[in-house]
């Protein structure tokens, strides 16, 4: 679908203006109520995901190793943030500085070129840490869409929701339903044209414009006087910097928003695991979501270095200005594409329309009622749980490191779940690896030998230990169909071989028999073969 590099600057505009611009406008449209519903999930200031919807854009956009890509606040570190936040007493720009810090970190990931290793990761980690992400997503915006407040985790969520039930907000409840609705329903609209649109473009307005429409107190988005800024005032800023609080409570611009970072109140233990965190997280979420847009076009592939050094530098831009984390978000980047998008001027156009839209319209967002936004983010936490990977999971074997990831994370916190889940993994290799099966069948000439599994160093005993059941001078048909062959299995094998034969008895290998005989070739081949110029001596 991308189109590859233009030749003379004259076709590359005629590119960018009728492809990258009209895809633009749909990225633009897409990102920007998920960047508010995001930082309002994060319990960040709003305006903080405006900023980083920008800088993801414009930043991020002109560095980016994955043209197509486009970045912004990401749903998959709304339940770190929102940690964060806890951790420093709400001060926000404490978590910036951890912002641009993580920034920094990623740069230096970039510099050393380990932006492949992330993608060693096991799939079921990274499955089970979206997805235990989406489940704390949902536990937490459902109590916003019946017009209250999340808990600080899923226990309490969960512990709250019958009372939260028992004393909803109609209005608010409805409002948020609706948004919900709209989203599911969109994709069922028979005209194909009209379902170009954006889904949460158009439920956030139907829903928007319908609460006008009712009476009664809605809470909606306040850009000059959030709810953060009030815990700012009651906490950290109003004994220091009266002024400061009131150019936070007075203006509502984005150049009102921008607030440098404060060094965090935190152990230096805590400061640094909170920084490496978010920068693995972000890097790996980021680097996945590269590999993914590149399944999405036919145009060049993802330089992943270079794509972790533009998403260092985006977070610790946005670090420095007061917005929240940046990584690649797949939902933007397959709305570019889908929408025609053929260079990296969509994405960074994107970002500037963000700019535009808030200077020019604040009150437009202002007017969006904070359970609408909370509904667009309950479906897109269902979206995180995805079904078909965990199918895909159980069909490998590997659906138990999912669940205990998501277990962990829902039951403990987000870094302790992925650890978990990473250990498990780690430890399922292992068994695998140890893991031999050998069956020993007599015969009254000729023995059978099946060995299945991984014949590595750890099940070289297990294997040693079957073949001595095997008398002197009996021929042996060695079965050998292993998923896993190390040179200690290799060893232990032919050096069975070499002392069955020497009895009289005739041994053969099948499945691996060519191999181990090229083997043998080139291990003779190498000893008899004159040494290469310079080898030995530090050339």
């Amino acid at each position: 679908m991308q189109a590859k590099g233009e030749s003379t600057p004259r076709s590359l505009l005629s590119t960018i203006l009728s492809h990258d611009l009209p895809a633009s406008f749909v990225v633009f449209l897409v990102a920007v109520p998920l960047s508010l519903g995001i930082a309002l999930a994060s319990n960040a200031p709003i305006m903080a995901g405006i900023i980083s919807a920008a800088i993801g854009g414009i930043v991020v956009g002109a560095l980016a190793g994955a043209p197509l890509q486009v970045s912004g606040p990401a749903a998959g570190l709304i339940v770190m943030v929102f940690d964060l936040v806890e951790k420093v007493g709400g001060d926000w720009r404490m978590v910036c500085a951890i912002t641009a810090l993580a920034g920094v970190t990623q740069l230096v990931f970039a510099v050393f070129g380990v932006a492949r290793t992330a993608l060693a990761i096991s799939p079921a980690v990274v499955h089970g840490m979206l997805a235990g992400i989406g489940i704390l997503i949902v536990l937490g915006q459902v109590h916003v869409v019946l017009g209250g407040s999340p808990g600080a985790s899923a226990f309490i969520n969960i512990r709250d929701l019958p009372a939260q039930l028992g004393n909803l907000h109609v209005a608010a409840t409805l409002l948020g339903l609706l948004t919900i609705v709209l989203l599911v329903g969109w994709a069922y609209v028979p005209s194909a044209r009209l379902r170009r649109v954006p889904a949460p473009l158009v439920a956030v307005a139907v829903a928007t414009l319908a609460s006008l429409a009712v009476s009664g107190p809605i809470d909606r988005i306040n850009l000059r006087v959030d709810d953060h800024a009030h815990a700012i005032v009651e906490g950290h800023v109003a004994h220091e910097d009266p002024a400061a609080v009131a150019a936070i409570g007075d203006q509502g611009s984005v150049l009102a928003a921008v607030q440098l970072p404060t060094w965090p109140d935190l152990p230096a233990g805590v400061l640094a695991a909170a920084v490496l965190a978010l920068a693995l997280v972000a890097s790996v979420e980021s680097l996945l979501c590269a590999v993914a847009t590149d399944k999405l076009h036919t145009g060049p592939r993802a330089n992943l270095d270079r794509e972790l050094l533009a998403q260092g530098a985006g977070n610790t831009l946005a670090g420095l200005m007061g917005g929240l984390p940046i990584t690649g978000v797949i939902v933007r980047s397959s709305a570019n594409i889908t929408a025609g998008g053929r260079t990296r001027a969509s994405g960074i156009l994107h970002g500037v329309w963000v700019l535009v839209f808030v200077l020019a319209l604040p009150f437009v967002i202002e007017s969006i009622p904070k359970s609408v936004l909370a509904g667009l983010l309950v479906v897109v936490g269902v979206k995180l749980v995805n079904l078909n990977h965990a199918r895909q999971l159980r069909h490998h074997n590997e659906l138990s490191i999912y669940l205990i990831t998501i277990a962990g994370i829902v039951g403990i916190d987000l870094l302790s779940g992925v650890a978990i889940g990473f250990g498990v993994a780690v430890l399922r290799l292992i068994w695998r690896l140890a893991r031999v099966q050998v069956e020993v069948e007599e015969g009254p000439e000729l023995w059978k030998v099946h060995v299945r599994g991984a014949l590595t160093f750890l099940g070289v005993p297990r294997v040693v230990e079957a073949l001595a059941k095997v008398p002197p001078g009996v021929s042996v048909d060695l079965d050998l169909a292993v998923s896993n062959l190390d040179h200690a299995g290799w060893e232990a094998i032919e050096s069975w071989k070499e002392n069955q034969e020497r009895t009289g008895a005739t041994v053969h290998v099948e499945h691996v028999e060519d191999m181990w005989e090229s083997g043998s070739r080139r291990k003779v081949n190498e000893a008899a073969a004159p040494e290469p110029a310079g080898v030995g001596q530090g050339a």
